[in-house]
């Protein structure tokens, strides 16, 4: 997931018609005194009576979400939050300032880059290789994806999501995958956050990504098999663009509860979200420690993502997510001190798990995904716990292999397609296109011979592990789905979860089951202890996602597409 999807990886402009004009005014087009709300109605509430309560507080209605009860606002008082939180058929207004992020330079997801890695580490873990740089891709070995696309590489009619900061479709490997007719842009660029707009309508165009998370994840998801580059765990399906962030990195709520509200409209199979929601690292409905405002803030964003996340399931959307980096047991969260991370200084939050919220991971119907590495142990990074975990899947650990000499190595890490120039921003390819000097190992160029070239970079974080997860839940559809509706084609997402589960590959929790990263340079906060059995437990879930299991294993003869 990133920062935390990062790793931990995540959060905003609602829509009733899926045109620029209705996904909000440009940030650099609003007045100086007006601000930006995303305002939550009660449940039950009728649309008109929700906005005649908006505007009776002093706001005015830009665009709604009727599915989700949701409506982007705009008003000038400085007391809107809190006449809006007053009002009985309101549960509360959000002002729309970023509730997520995916750093430019993320602590967990590009470590490698922080500090001083060792060496590159056994490049070739593999013997034959389907494309050029699959050898350097030990997640589809792990999960037997190579062999799983033997019998089942994926059906062009199952579409997968990348709610994320874009898809770069000019890479060669996205480009053969990369569906344009269903692929949105949810989140134009706010001038405050992303600088000037490159665009008059300040949205940029599909198949772009500013951010390099997104397009990372596309990759793993499906890359194309096609003798060039790498390829995915589904290097059949198409890739659905749902940029949901910020070309800065920011999340905020509207996009991504747009985007789940469209996946469902629009049929879409799958969705990864690698990402969480801020400025709370924890949603709380009343948490003693906030405010009233923001109270009222956080059952908002909880409500208004709940109500997404279960219209998307009711539409056939198989929901994967990563778990997170903040190296916790969701079920037993720590003292947050770290919230809010934007807008106002952080302090001590005690939270209560029974009502506190980290979101989308620990939403309904969301699969979640803990992260390991080559080793198969759990990355330090890696949330865990009984509570929320479903699986778990490659998401790479730079620090894995103490005592090898892959310990500390950019090869345990997760390469996959990235942008160009996101990669010369970052200072590792020059203005020609060149990967700079020192950067050999940790960056690919691979050119095709007309000149057109694609990127490849190492990240690590939960955020690489579920869209491994997301890949498989692909092939299952592709596998299993039957058609649908007119000219549709899908699975009931409650049965690709099962069968997710069902053939993961069980894995026990390690001994001792109290985990410590000492070696590995870590203090007593990574200490992770592992619950459960070898059928679940809190490190592996129902185990690591198994592709070729899944396509090899017949559905259970109750089990109805």
């Amino acid at each position: 997931m990133s920062k935390r999807f990062t790793a931990g990886a995540v959060a905003t402009a609602a829509v009733l018609a899926l045109t620029a004009a209705s996904l909000g005014v440009p940030a650099s087009a609003a007045p100086s005194t007006s601000r930006t709300f995303t305002v939550v109605a009660e449940d039950g509430v009728a649309a008109d009576t929700a906005v005649a309560a908006i505007r009776a507080a002093g706001g005015t209605v830009v665009s709604s979400s009727d599915e989700v009860g949701m409506f982007q606002v705009t008003s000038d008082r400085a007391d809107f939050a809190s006449r809006a939180a007053a009002a009985p058929t309101l549960i509360g207004a959000a002002e729309q300032k970023a509730i997520g992020r995916k750093p430019k330079l993320d602590r967990v997801e590009q470590e490698h880059l922080l500090t001083a890695s060792a060496a590159a580490g056994a490049a070739a873990r593999r013997g034959a290789t389907m494309d050029p740089l699959d050898d350097k891709l030990w997640g589809l070995e792990m999960i037997r994806a190579d062999r799983a696309r033997k019998v089942e590489p994926g059906d062009r009619r199952v579409t997968v999501g990348v709610l994320d900061t874009g898809v770069d479709a000019s890479n060669p490997d996205i480009a053969p995958n990369f569906n344009w007719a269903l692929s949105r842009n949810f989140a134009p660029d706010r001038t405050d956050v992303d600088g000037p707009c490159e665009v008059p309508s300040c949205l940029d165009a599909v198949g772009t990504d500013d951010g390099g998370h997104g397009t990372h994840v596309a990759g793993t998801i499906g890359a194309a098999a096609n003798g060039f580059g790498l390829s995915g765990v589904a290097p059949n399906v198409s890739l659905v663009e749902l940029k949901g962030g910020q070309d800065s990195g920011y999340f905020f709520l509207d996009p991504v509860v747009n985007a789940l509200v469209y996946a469902g409209r629009s049929g879409i199979d799958v969705v990864n979200m690698s990402f969480y929601v801020d400025p709370w690292l924890y949603n709380c409905t009343a948490n003693p420690a906030d405010s009233p405002e923001a109270q009222a803030e956080q059952r908002a964003i909880v409500k208004a993502m709940k109500r997404a996340l279960v219209f998307a399931h009711n539409k056939g959307v198989t929901l994967v997510g990563a778990l997170g980096n903040n190296n916790e047991d969701l079920g037993a969260p720590r003292t947050d001190t770290s919230s809010p991370d934007y807008g106002a200084d952080p302090y001590p939050r005690p939270i209560d798990n029974n009502s506190c919220w980290d979101l989308p991971a620990e939403g309904p119907h969301v699969i979640g995904v803990s992260s390991v590495g080559p080793s198969g142990k759990k990355a330090d990074y890696s949330n865990y716990g009984t509570e929320q975990i479903s699986v778990a899947a490659p998401g790479g650990w730079f620090r894995d292999g103490f005592g090898t000499d892959a310990f500390r190595t950019d090869a345990n890490m997760i390469l996959s397609s990235y942008p160009k120039h996101v990669l010369q921003e970052e200072g590792s390819v020059d203005a020609d296109g060149n990967i700079v000097a020192g950067f050999e190992e940790s960056v690919f160029k691979q050119c095709k011979a007309n000149g057109e070239c694609g990127y490849y970079t190492y990240l690590h974080g939960t955020s690489m592990a579920s869209p491994h997860a997301a890949g498989v839940a692909a092939l299952i559809v592709s596998r299993y789905g039957k058609p649908q509706g007119r000219g549709g084609f899908g699975m009931s997402p409650d049965q690709v979860e099962q069968h997710l589960y069902r053939t993961a590959a069980e894995h026990a929790c390690p001994e001792p089951r109290l985990q410590q990263y000492r070696n590995e340079g870590r203090d007593e906060t990574y200490d992770a202890y592992c619950a459960g059995g070898l059928n679940f437990n809190g490190f592996y879930g129902y185990g690591i996602v198994d592709a070729y299991a899944a396509v090899k294993t017949p559905l259970k003869p109750n089990a109805r597409p």
